[in-house]
């Protein structure tokens, strides 16, 4: 499933082909995604794109008229393509812009979604609820620490929790945990201020160099450029559960957090 670096590479890849362009139109192959595309979306013509931005894993057409509001889900990707490609299977939506650049919306399980609104897309009751992005300001170690303390539930789930902050998924709250060598099972009250400075620190971290090298692809996950997300090959813990440990050689273990895979070493974390 794409995280915030996939979106956010996502976002970069497709800004420079499409900003100040002008939308001649929008086919729509496959309307029954995670929600039912808008049919306003087809009435769309020569609409000016003027910025692409991106809240959590959301990423933002803004147009002129309005703007669209794309989820990747857990296997949606944006290509950018002539508009002499031909479409297959998957390809459920073309965004087609005058100047003959086309951007796909290819998503095989259907499980994103394509929204529209004339509102203000953070607004929206899909995002109106979102905590902080990780890689702003207002992600600090003081905030991470006041929402640790009244609750009672596990690190790894809270750092997981939209509400809290967002875009932080399964591939990078593993790595983060254990390059800032918590334990994904420790009580979030037990948490020190100086812990959750460092956790804050390699959350930060962790996704810049995840966007640096164009994300992690594991299965789905291709750039706009049809690219390889290379950050894969750094990964510390993720999906390395029964191998040595990088730092001390213990064998990495692996247990169910909310359903959610969940790799780390009980020796360096605790």
């Amino acid at each position: 499933m794409p995280e915030l670096p996939e979106v956010e590479i996502t976002r970069l890849g497709i800004q420079a082909h499409i900003e100040g362009q002008i939308l001649e139109k929008i086919v729509i192959r496959e309307s029954r995604l995670r929600w039912p595309v808008p049919s306003t979306l087809k009435k769309l013509k020569n609409i000016t794109i003027l910025k692409v931005s991106r809240r959590a894993k959301y990423i933002f057409i803004i147009t002129n008229q309005g703007t669209i509001i794309i989820h990747l889900g857990m296997s949606g990707r944006l290509s950018i393509l002539k508009s002499n490609v031909p479409s297959k299977k998957h390809d459920h939506i073309d965004f087609i812009f005058k100047n003959k650049t086309v951007i796909r919306y290819t998503d095989p399980r259907r499980f994103g979604a394509v929204l529209w609104t004339t509102e203000n897309p953070e607004q929206h009751p899909l995002l109106a609820k979102l905590g902080p992005e990780p890689l702003s300001k207002k992600f600090t170690a003081k905030y991470l620490y006041q929402k640790t303390q009244k609750k009672l539930i596990m690190i790894k789930q809270l750092i997981m929790n939209q509400e809290i902050v967002v875009g932080i998924g399964n591939i990078y709250a593993n790595e983060a945990l254990f390059t800032a060598r918590l334990s994904p099972t420790r009580k979030c009250n037990s948490l020190t201020e100086v812990e959750c400075e460092r956790l804050v620190d390699e959350l930060q971290s962790v996704l810049k160099k995840a966007i640096q090298q164009g994300g992690t692809t594991l299965r789905d996950f291709l750039t706009p450029e049809g690219k390889l997300g290379y950050f894969v090959q750094q990964l510390l813990v993720y999906g390395r559960e029964g191998e040595d440990c990088v730092q001390c050689k213990n064998i990495l273990i692996s247990q169910r957090i909310n359903q959610r895979s969940t790799v780390y070493c009980k020796t360096c974390q605790n």
